[in-house]
C-alpha cells in the first residue's frame, strides 16, 4: 500500500478550533470516515467502529500542547 501523509498547521482562534473539532467528530459518528483536504488533495479515511484514543498533556515552559490520536 502507498503512504499518504497529509498534515495541517494553521493558527485558529480558539472557537475555529473548536469547530474543526466538532466537525471531525460528526464525520466520525457519521461513519462515512473523516475527510481531510490540503492542497486540491482530498483524502477520505475509513474509520473502523472501534478505535484506540490516545489524549496527552504536555507542559514545558511557557508552551502547552494538548494532542488526541486516535489509532486503528
Amino acid at each position: 500500500m502507498d503512504i499518504v501523509k497529509i498534515e495541517k498547521k494553521q493558527t485558529l482562534s480558539r472557537e475555529e478550533a473548536a469547530h474543526q473539532l466538532r466537525a471531525i467528530a460528526d464525520e466520525l459518528a457519521s461513519g462515512n470516515g473523516i475527510l481531510m483536504e490540503r492542497d486540491g488533495l482530498r483524502v477520505t479515511v475509513k474509520v473502523p467502529d472501534e478505535v484506540t484514543m490516545e489524549v496527552e498533556v504536555e507542559i514545558e515552559h511557557d508552551e502547552r500542547e494538548f494532542e488526541i490520536t486516535l489509532s486503528w
